[in-house]
């Protein structure tokens, strides 16, 4: 069954006399579960996908289905609460709150949703624990590696019980070594149900993903099996 579902998407930016297509009708469907690395040379459309998906934009036209209800045409505040509910975020700088310890970075999402403060910290807590961690609560992110910082952030993308996971070259930052940690931790995660969709440039880190969908032109070139 598809988590979410592009129909016939179109992306287009006016920057100048020429407007720049970033989507050209972009149909495709990622299924629940699954494991996505979405591929492509700078250009191709890859992050204008990504921040479709993520509700961070809008398209030009065309609809987006996300749980079989369409988003396309949300007003900000009710794409904010999508993406509040339904999608965790790991980016490759982290974004990380320089003066907020591990347990209130991963604490954030919980905070907006209103939660209890002792419930969201019990619940940052556990999430700690399952990214390695629980040792390192009341750290920031100044004391801490690249490859920690973004534990903290798969953490904190996990807060909200997501649907989805939308990772932005999650290892850009990192050396291989703990690149393959951080993989090997969401490929863990999605073995556990959860969907992952990345976008990444380097083909040893999408060979995690169940799947790649190449990009080019603004158009899915072609979709390949792991």
């Amino acid at each position: 069954m598809d988590i979410v579902r592009f129909d016939n998407i179109h992306k287009i930016y006016e920057m100048g006399a020429e407007p720049v297509r970033a989507l050209d009708g972009v149909s495709t469907s990622f299924e629940r579960g699954s494991f996505w690395a979405i591929m492509g040379p700078s250009g191709s459309g890859k992050s204008t996908m990504m921040n479709i998906l993520g509700c961070l934009d809008r398209p030009t036209s065309g609809q987006y289905f996300l749980e079989d209800k369409d988003v396309s045409t949300l007003n900000d505040d009710a794409l904010s609460d999508i993406r509040l509910r339904y999608i965790g975020f790991i980016f490759q700088s982290f974004n990380l709150i320089p003066q907020l310890t591990v347990q209130k970075n991963i604490e954030l999402p919980l905070y907006y949703l209103g939660w209890d403060a002792h419930k969201s910290a019990e619940k940052a807590k556990e999430l700690a624990a399952r990214v390695g961690l629980e040792t390192r609560l009341n750290h920031r992110p100044s004391e801490l590696s690249g490859g920690q910082m973004q534990r903290v952030a798969v953490a904190r993308s996990l807060a909200a019980d997501p649907h989805i996971i939308l990772a932005d070259e999650p290892t850009g930052n990192l050396d291989s070594h703990t690149g393959n940690q951080i993989m090997e931790l969401l490929a863990k995660l999605n073995a556990e149900g959860t969907t992952i969709i990345m976008v990444t440039h380097e083909a040893d880190i999408a060979a995690f993903a169940h799947k790649r969908l190449h990009m080019k032109d603004g158009l899915v070139e072609r979709i390949e099996k792991n």
